[in-house]
């Protein structure tokens, strides 16, 4: 399954998602493959990359035609591998602008490696180019994260209006996005009473407007995500018994609820297997 993690507003979480969501399906027994779409690598450099050392990434496979497998990485992880990004996709409009069906170039070249991989997730840029739209194209399933603030809920309305206009006619399904809220505050104290206040307007107002669509599960605002990225480390290795590994991993639990999938090495009721195999093609 394809899972693109998104949202054209910056600062909501997309990449502390996308590493820590990847580690915590790699824990559960799943093979997962990491793809850093953004121009900043900050996925890549989250699990311990040098920026001196994010060539070859997904921009060689994408513009030059390196075949996957030779950019896939082993983060040290067991069953979580990365494509890194570099600086190179800046100008992947550019880039990707005279290729045919141009929008179907990232989904093309995951072909080759689909089958090796449970998951793969694609952390994606804070901005809705063309690298982003080939990323909505391609994925079977979408989180959006957002921070409980207006600046972000006008990012989370804007994507997925674009969520729905790019799969159109190619059977979509609404369960298909997944809005996941980030940095919520849970301090209660009385100088941040305001923020809690402001925060739980938000929540109410999405929950009004997208019921369904919002897992259960909030990842709260953590100092510890941040460290995170300085050690290279996801938050399972930095700081295992953390509330936010605990989040991520009631995360992880969640979405396979939502796309009814079976963890590996436990069995399928009869009933299921049909539904799940349909997901999951």
């Amino acid at each position: 399954m394809i899972i693109s993690v998104i949202n054209n507003k910056g600062g909501t979480g997309k990449t502390s998602t996308s590493v820590n969501l990847s580690a915590a399906f790699a824990a559960m027994g799943f093979r997962v493959l990491l793809v850093d779409l953004d121009a900043q690598a900050n996925a890549s450099l989250s699990l311990g990359i040098p920026y001196t050392e994010l060539s070859p990434s997904i921009s060689d496979v994408l513009f030059d035609g390196l075949p996957i497998r030779s950019v896939i990485r082993n983060t040290g992880i067991t069953g979580l591998d990365l494509i890194t990004g570099d600086l190179d996709l800046v100008n992947s409009d550019l880039l990707l602008e005279d290729i045919s069906n141009r929008e179907m170039t990232l989904g093309r070249s995951f072909f080759p490696v689909k089958e090796d991989y449970d998951f793969i997730i694609c952390d994606c840029s804070p901005s809705m180019s063309l690298l982003s739209v080939n990323a909505l194209m391609a994925a079977d399933g979408y989180i959006v994260p957002m921070i409980p603030e207006y600046l972000s809920l006008e990012g989370l309305i804007t994507t997925i209006g674009t969520i729905k206009r790019m799969k159109k006619g190619v059977g979509f399904n609404r369960k298909s996005i997944g809005i996941l809220f980030t940095m919520v505050n849970l301090n209660v104290r009385s100088f941040r009473r305001r923020e809690l206040i402001l925060q739980s307007k938000i929540i109410k107002l999405v929950r009004e407007h997208y019921g369904g669509n919002i897992y259960n599960t909030h990842i709260i605002r953590d100092v510890r995500l941040s460290e995170t990225t300085s050690y290279g480390k996801s938050i399972f290795e930095f700081a295992p018994k953390s509330k936010a590994a605990v989040l991520y991993k009631r995360l992880a639990e969640e979405v396979l609820d939502r796309y009814e999938i079976i963890k590996p090495g436990k069995k399928m009721s009869n009933s299921r297997k049909e539904e799940a195999i349909c997901v999951t093609e």
